[in-house]
């Protein structure tokens, strides 16, 4: 289906101007993951209550991703991700380029970003599920519960888009990490290393949502802003709840094994940076450009690409090195 490029229908969208506002209050008083309290810890494996009620008074009210977003102002004459956010930013030979090739890059990185969140979230779905048997208190079965409602809700728009996005994409080619495909199904859930993974898993794709959001509003498509804002607040809250239980189940852990997780972190930094933030070769052949693989090498060595990344991956491993997981990531 293609993308519709009459913005003055938003004018006429009456509900879903009206569910932006009530999105817009929501995000207006939610805090980021960095500022929710983190105290009247637990030693037992489970959130603190005061978190958990903290958490659950801030998922109500839902904004449905569904009828929130107004998909006609969704248009293939605008860029998707902010210039300085596309992988070959900086490159000569790019910047040469016609914009209506960049722009159409940009459309071909997000949706493949788009690609590797639903790999992401059905992934964070299993769990959740699997560990609704295993909550201790009303607070927490609840929070399991709104945290699958909004991946859920996530999951839904990100196939809304694809169906919306108007682009001929490849399918069954979606990218995955292995090392987090393998630890977020099989490590234990009440132990550091499924944490690890979920805060790795939560923290990298939602930089760039935020990204997008704060730097994306005079460039980009305002639906591709309204997911990115509707998706990192419900973030927010997940990763203040995954910063808080691998905290605590760091608290004991000694020298080996904070050596031992260090290294899974690597490994899982690594292969988030290349899904998440190096584009498939199939998106730059589609967006018009000649041999995706040589501009897949050219971005992954492009000097400004590599700071942009720096600046994603720093809030995290600064998280880690506070818990005493020290990471050097010098290439991906």
């Amino acid at each position: 289906m293609a993308c519709k490029p009459n913005r003055e229908h938003r004018a006429d969208a009456a509900t879903a101007a009206q569910n932006q506002r009530q999105l817009r209050h929501e995000h207006a008083r939610s805090r980021s993951a960095d500022s929710l309290p983190n105290n009247a810890l637990r030693h037992d494996g489970h959130t603190p209550v005061p978190l958990l009620d903290h958490l659950n008074r801030r998922s109500v009210p839902y904004a449905d991703p569904l009828t929130t977003l107004h998909w006609p102002s969704l248009s293939l004459g605008d860029y998707w991700l902010p210039p300085h956010a596309i992988s070959l930013h900086g490159i000569e030979e790019f910047e040469a380029m016609p914009e209506a090739t960049r722009k159409r890059l940009s459309q071909f990185e997000f949706a493949g970003f788009i690609q590797a969140g639903l790999w992401l979230e059905a992934l964070f779905m299993e769990r959740l599920s699997q560990g609704l048997r295993n909550t201790v208190s009303a607070p927490e079965h609840a929070y399991r519960l709104h945290e699958i409602r909004e991946e859920a809700g996530h999951s839904l728009m990100f196939l809304q888009f694809l169906q919306e996005c108007g682009l001929a994409l490849p399918r069954n080619e979606t990218r995955r990490s292995r090392a987090a495909d393998l630890i977020g199904r099989h490590a234990p859930i009440n132990g550091p290393l499924f944490w690890l993974a979920v805060v790795i898993g939560e923290e990298l794709p939602n930089r760039l949502n935020r990204q997008l959001r704060r730097n994306g509003t005079a460039h980009v498509n305002p639906v591709i802003i309204q997911m990115c804002t509707l998706h990192s607040t419900d973030e927010a809250r997940h990763i203040a709840h995954a910063r808080d239980a691998l905290a605590r189940r760091l608290e004991n852990a000694g020298h080996c094994q904070r050596r031992v997780l260090a290294m899974l972190a690597t490994t899982l930094l690594r292969q988030s940076v290349r899904i998440f933030y190096v584009p498939p070769a199939w998106a730059y052949e589609r967006a018009g450009l000649a041999s995706g693989i040589d501009w897949q090498r050219r971005a992954r060595n492009n000097p400004a690409r590599q700071a942009f990344v720096a600046q994603c991956v720093k809030p995290t491993l600064s998280f880690l090195s506070e818990h005493g997981l020290r990471i050097h990531l010098p290439g991906w």
